[in-house]
């Protein structure tokens, strides 16, 4: 099991090594344009940790092998939603920019795991050709409720969890 903790200044130089794995890890699953090269920039990890909300999953050894952003309260972003309706307008938390070293599986399961103790409803979106994101996504639980548009205006396929026993 992992230990979390939320990332600091000094964890940067690891995150970003991640995020590149990440990315190379899309590239190489027909996910082409999630992430260019630029996202995330240390900028948005440094406001992630600045906010509280940045985070980091150590193994046994203290390695870092997983960051994300997990935010709770309304998201935006998350207001409009097409082709569908979220589960619920109860509180929630929103997994953002979660990256993995690809040293070992299961991440998406430990983080929502560890995000579980914080809120019962985790919300969470991914590019349409990020098979992976989406496929552990529905194995944990997760709907798909629709379509939300990024800042950025791309789309994004969006997932509602509800805790078990919260419905």
């Amino acid at each position: 099991m992992l230990k979390f903790r939320k990332g600091t200044p000094d964890d940067l130089p690891r995150i970003m090594e991640i995020c590149h794995i990440a990315r190379r890890f899309m590239r190489s699953t027909g996910n082409l344009t999630q992430w260019n090269s630029a996202y995330p920039s240390e900028e948005v990890i440094l406001n992630d940790m600045a906010l509280g909300n940045n985070y980091v999953g150590e193994d046994e050894t203290g390695e870092i092998i997983v960051t994300f952003a997990f935010i709770t309260g309304n998201d935006p972003t998350y207001d409009i939603i097409s082709d569908g309706t979220w589960l619920s307008d109860r509180p929630y938390g929103t997994i953002h920019r979660m990256a993995s070293s690809g040293k070992r599986g299961g991440m998406l399961r430990e983080a929502v795991r560890f995000c579980l103790g914080m809120t019962d409803e985790i919300r969470l979106d991914t590019h349409k050709d990020n098979r992976p994101m989406q496929a552990a996504a529905l194995r944990l639980g997760f709907i798909r409720c629709g379509v939300i548009i990024c800042q950025d205006g791309t789309p994004r396929e969006a997932f509602h969890l509800v805790k078990q026993g919260n419905h």
